[in-house]
């Protein structure tokens, strides 16, 4: 049984979720003789099942997902559909929210993006109330279909709480006796919030199998690994500078008095947090989970140059489907408009239909944030020092599994982590994939695709004016590289993988950084060695080693300090698990989106027809992110149909 995204088509479900048409929590059940029914047999409860699972985010949609569009990390051209982009531009809202996951109206509205994750919860408690009813369920089955659902709850929770910090707790319905006032629930403080997830997952993990044995139908539904994951996520999160002694919100409190947010600072928590990724990743690797290997992933890497295995590596490892690497996937979610949007021309015949859109533009921050090959930031390598980063260089035959030989472009895109290459497409950059897989450039200099962004080329800004790169980048990493579009027309095949929610070297990452922050003052070898695995993969020096060897004087002691290793943790995250969705929440619970979201957004001179017009540096639009824009907003109606929550801060 693979869980299909019913959504509310099913009759059924559609009956269950009738719970209201209010614009509040509305968590009483009137329905009682239909959940009867939905619990009759195994069925029927089967398909309730399927109901919980539908509320999940598409993950891969950036009309669903807000970390897609609704940051610094990928700016958007596309003025028919502009999704859940107006985030970024600032235009969030009281009276009706960009992705309004808070809302539990019924209705089939879109929500502006979001979905009515408190009916989802209170569907959760009906099924756990429940599922003890069908007469033909055995005791196996039922167990572990307990544990998904109560992994569902914690995430539902999780999500709420990632996006309006304090929460309300559905722990369970109230009874339909429940008057006006109990059903109007009250925000939650921080730590109870994160210890009742915490409870769930703990709960969901001993209930849950180790891995899927059932390949080809039950991929995509939660494991032990899972939980485990998520709750170590969950824990990092509470223990990062938003929660952990925030005193921004000291004011916050209901009217009970309570104040929701943690003001003293601990440690502990960091703690707990390591104690959780150790034991998460000491269970992924029993459940055979390991680090993304291109080499042994792909029958064409034997084939292949080092150089483009190496790039191909970060690549893989987020599109690469179902491998090992992935501790949690969204499987339901279509990769194609994800992997079009990050399409370019390769010929003049692709420049219509839906070929390729190109919308999905690495600003030029996000370009020069990728380290040099040395394995560290531009403005650190020695190397790099006097080397002006627009200055124009020729590609020579040595650099053309990265850049077409004899090709003119700037510094900036040449003697760059294979991360670098295998994210971000730029003018004169090769691409393999889009059926030339069998080969690169190792025989033949022009094997692999290249992309020429020029206005006037095959990859330039030619066709429609609602849909282009607007930064003259476009990002390369979500395209699997078996995606393809025909030389001579403009149809297109998309190769469809599980987008990564979780995966180990995320994990590895979290801990090195939990590590780092409750030990003392010089970090521990444990710190260097998760993150040097995850550098290691494409190719990079050890940090400590990186740094001594090739750092300005004035760096050479970074990784030697906590304060510095933190700054290389938080690059090296930003570098690993760009276009994820993850850059838009780590920015977020690091207090740095104010730093971060308040600069201009930059590109190239997209209009430009030569080389001198074209690596021109332009402004295209100045972010702006006030301290309130750290959490969602609620909806103005259903503050007045709850008097008992508070407006997010700041709002």
């Amino acid at each position: 049984m693979r869980l299909k995204n019913f959504g509310r088509c099913i009759l059924l479900i559609s009956f269950l979720l009738t719970l209201s048409c209010c614009d509040y929590l509305d968590i009483v059940p009137d329905n009682i003789a239909t959940v009867d029914h939905a619990f009759n047999n195994r069925t029927e409860a089967e398909r309730y099942l399927y109901g919980c699972f539908s509320f999940l985010p598409a993950f891969a949609n950036p009309s669903s997902n807000p970390a897609l569009l609704g940051g610094d990390e990928v700016w958007y051209i596309e003025l028919s559909d502009r999704r859940l982009w107006p985030i970024a531009l600032g235009e969030q809202g009281t009276n009706d929210p960009f992705a309004n996951y808070w809302s539990s109206m019924q209705s089939g509205a879109n929500l502006r993006g979001g979905k009515a994750l408190f009916t989802a919860l209170s569907d959760c408690n009906i099924f756990l109330e429940n599922i003890h009813k069908p007469y033909d369920l055995d005791d196996f089955e039922r167990n572990r279909w307990i544990g998904e659902v109560k992994f569902l709850k914690a995430f539902y929770h999780f999500w709420l709480f990632r996006m309006y910090g304090p929460i309300p707790l559905i722990s369970e319905n109230l009874p339909t006796s429940a008057t006006a006032g109990e059903v109007q629930r009250y925000r939650e403080p921080v730590d109870e919030v994160v210890g009742y997830i915490v409870s769930l997952l703990d709960e969901a993990a001993a209930a849950l199998p180790l891995a899927i044995e059932d390949v080809m139908r039950e991929m995509g539904r939660p494991t032990q690994v899972t939980a485990l994951a998520l709750k170590a996520q969950v824990l990092t999160y509470a223990a990062s500078p938003l929660f952990n002694g925030n005193a921004d919100y000291a004011d916050y409190a209901d009217s009970r008095g309570i104040r929701l947010f943690p003001q003293a600072y601990s440690v502990e928590k960091w703690e707990k947090a390591a104690v959780a990724l150790k034991a998460a990743i000491d269970t992924a690797i029993v459940a055979k989970h390991r680090l993304y290997d291109f080499r042994t992933s792909s029958t064409y890497a034997s084939v292949l140059n080092e150089k483009t295995i190496l790039a191909m590596q970060v690549r893989g490892a987020a599109t690469e489907r179902w491998n090992p690497e992935i501790i949690w996937g969204d499987s339901n979610t279509d990769v194609a408009f994800l992997q079009r949007s990050c399409t370019p021309f390769f010929t003049e015949n692709q420049g219509g239909g839906s070929a390729g859109y190109k919308t999905w533009a690495p600003p030029l921050h996000v370009v020069e944030q990728f380290y040099t090959k040395n394995g560290l930031p531009i403005e650190e390598d020695k190397e790099w020092e006097g080397i002006d980063p627009m200055g124009l260089r020729t590609a020579t035959s040595n650099e053309r599994w990265y850049i077409k030989q004899g090709f003119q472009t700037i510094n900036l895109h040449f003697d760059r982590e294979a991360r670098f290459y295998g994210s971000i497409f730029f003018d004169g950059g090769t691409f393999y994939g889009n059926s030339r897989v069998s080969n690169d450039n190792t025989t033949n200099k022009d094997y692999m695709w290249v992309t020429e962004l020029k206005l006037g080329t095959v990859g330039g800004m030619i066709g429609s004016l609602d849909r282009y790169s607007s930064t003259s980048y476009i990002c390369k990493k979500p395209i699997h590289y078996l995606t393809s579009v025909p030389d001579n027309g403009s149809s297109y095949s998309s190769y469809r993988y599980a987008f990564p929610i979780i995966r180990l070297a995320d994990l590895y990452l979290m801990y090195a950084e939990a590590l780092n922050e409750c030990g003392g003052e010089t970090p521990g070898s444990e710190v260097y060695e998760y993150i040097d695995m995850v550098r290691a993969r494409t190719g990079l020096p050890g940090v400590v080693e990186s740094w001594s060897d090739y750092a300005i004087d004035a760096k050479k002691s970074k990784p030697l300090t906590k304060d510095g290793m933190r700054e290389i943790i938080r690059r090296e995250r930003l570098n690993e698990l760009a276009f994820e969705g993850i850059r838009f929440w780590d920015l977020r619970r690091w207090k740095l989106a104010e730093e971060y979201m308040n600069k201009p957004i930059r590109g190239l001179n997209i209009w430009g027809r030569t080389a001198e017009e074209y690596y021109q540096i332009t402004e295209l639009f100045q972010l702006k992110f006030e301290k309130k824009d750290y959490f969602w907003p609620v909806k103005v109606s259903t503050l007045m149909n709850n008097q008992n929550t508070l407006q997010s801060p700041g709002w």
